[in-house]
């Protein structure tokens, strides 16, 4: 049997995190997904496991939601389920830099699309930096790549603070695996006055999907950018079905 493994976040200011944990929890549950959802005032972050159908039903309900709406998923087939149950959690931070004052819904680097990102990389003038932890960089990266050698995100600030200038490194992309933390990290650069800082659109995974990347250079071209692989699941971009919720318990709404 195949299940549907998807993931995504979205910064965007939540209110009453703790309504819409007990609103989502019985929610999930009816419709019997599995793994974990963090949610925190800056947003939500969520990789999830269940049929296709229920994730629909799920993104169409936060799609409905005044305070959330649409959010943009990756989503992979596996065949067996690693998690045994439904959590949802509520933090400072959905991705923990340990600076909830930085929130990329205020600020955040320039989006970079995976079809454009070859070009940008491959610019000398711009410093790219691998916003993942070592280990995950150890799996594999992108060509002249900078691995800040950091064993959490949270180390990064120190890396920022010790290694890089505004006046010096002018312009930065960084990558990471789903896009979230490049995304944070951009702009908490931004923030530390740095001015022109990109990050890929959805990350590091987009790549070992990028159908529009093969489509525009070729799977050769495409390929020898990269060292290594990033994942043993094959992740393909998926856009949010067009579906009603599932039928929501009297009184659960936001």
């Amino acid at each position: 049997m195949t299940w549907i493994i998807a993931t995504f976040y979205k910064f965007v200011p939540l209110v009453d995190v703790g309504q819409l944990q007990r609103i989502l929890l019985v929610y999930c549950q009816q419709l019997e997904l599995r793994g974990t959802i963090l949610l925190a005032p800056e947003g939500i972050n969520a990789t999830v496991v269940g049929r296709q159908s229920a994730i629909d039903h799920l993104l169409a309900w936060l799609a409905s939601q005044p305070q959330i709406g649409p959010c943009h998923y990756q989503a992979g087939i596996i065949t067996k389920v690693p998690f045994e149950r439904l959590k949802v959690k509520l933090k400072s931070e959905i991705v923990a830099l340990g600076k909830p004052e930085i929130n990329p819904a205020d600020q955040v680097g320039v989006y970079v699309e995976p079809e454009d990102w070859n070009s940008l990389i491959s610019d000398p003038e711009v410093m790219v930096i691998d916003t993942r932890n070592a280990f995950e960089v150890e799996v594999g990266s992108f060509k002249g790549a900078v691995n800040p050698q950091t064993r959490s995100f949270r180390e990064l600030p120190a890396y920022v603070a010790n290694h890089l200038d505004p006046v010096h490194h002018p312009q930065i992309a960084m990558f990471c695996t789903g896009g979230i933390r490049c995304e944070k990290a951009t702009a908490y650069l931004l923030k530390q006055g740095f001015q022109q800082v990109y990050h890929l659109k959805g990350g590091f995974s987009t790549i070992f999907a990028g159908f529009l990347l093969v489509r525009a250079y070729g799977r050769e071209n495409v390929l020898s950018l990269i060292n290594g692989l990033a994942s043993t699941i094959s992740w393909k971009p998926a856009p949010i079905n067009c579906v009603r919720p599932a039928a929501i318990p009297s009184g659960m709404v936001l």
